[in-house]
């Protein structure tokens, strides 16, 4: 399918035909394509849970709170965010930054973009992601707002700024999952009425991690899709400056 057709494709679907298997494999790749989504400074600060067993789906199901969509599901797709895994994630991307640097850079360059990004990586990335009750994100709130005096800054730098930034990370990869699943003409739809407790119980995930969204997975019945696709006029979305 051309993109256009995929994004025609994907609806939000509250049934599923009981009939129509999906492949495991090819649901595990269109969770690998999502691994190509782009994410805050490539930290790749999230995972996505596979769920296939008929037990788990219905521990899920009750912690969707029973919602049609989730007791239908063939299959159900949790993408949780992992900020907790910061300081290994970082150190894995620097590795790969100076290797590519080691690789493709001019040799007069190599060591000044291989410390700019140990800079980055090993001393801005944790000072921004690292969680102490709040009181981090308030010194690092009271720092830019100084900074910003005196040049252009980023603002948003307070515990739950941070906490949203690895959301919307991880519902970019979650996006890009289905619309892979469209473009296998699977169906899905992105759940956020859920227990996270329940779901976190059910799936042994830990208690510090987050529930970014809960995908039910599996082909359409007719009576699946809520009538026609209704949008807001382009005008209230558009803005040319």
């Amino acid at each position: 399918m051309t993109l256009q057709e995929i994004l025609e494709h994907r609806r939000a679907v509250r049934k599923y035909d009981p009939q129509q298997k999906l492949d495991d494999e090819r649901v595990r790749e269109c969770l690998r394509l999502a691994t190509l989504a782009p994410t805050s400074s490539n930290m790749q600060l999230w995972e996505a849970y596979h769920v296939t067993s008929g037990d788990k789906l219905k521990a899920l199901a009750t912690a969707c709170l029973g919602q049609g969509s989730a007791r239908s599901a063939q299959q159900i797709v949790v993408f949780v965010t992992r900020q907790d895994k910061y300081r290994e994630h970082a150190r894995e991307v620097l590795k790969a930054n100076i290797d590519e640097v080691n690789m493709n850079s001019p040799e007069d360059k190599k060591a000044r973009r291989i410390k700019l990004q140990k800079l980055y990586y090993e001393r801005l990335v944790p000072f921004m992601y690292c969680r102490f009750f709040g009181l981090t994100g308030i010194l690092r709130k009271v720092f830019m707002q100084v900074s910003g005096l005196f040049r252009p800054v980023t603002r948003q730098v307070t515990e739950a700024d941070m906490r949203a930034v690895v959301h919307k990370s991880c519902a970019l990869a979650a996006q890009t999952f289905m619309l892979a699943m469209s473009e296998q003409g699977y169906d899905t739809c992105p759940l956020e009425g859920f227990d996270s407790l329940r779901v976190k119980k059910a799936l042994g995930l830990p208690y510090d991690c987050g529930i970014n969204m809960v995908i039910t997975c599996g082909v359409r019945v007719p009576e699946g899709v809520r009538g026609e696709r209704y949008r807001l006029p382009f005008s209230e979305f558009y803005h040319q400056v």
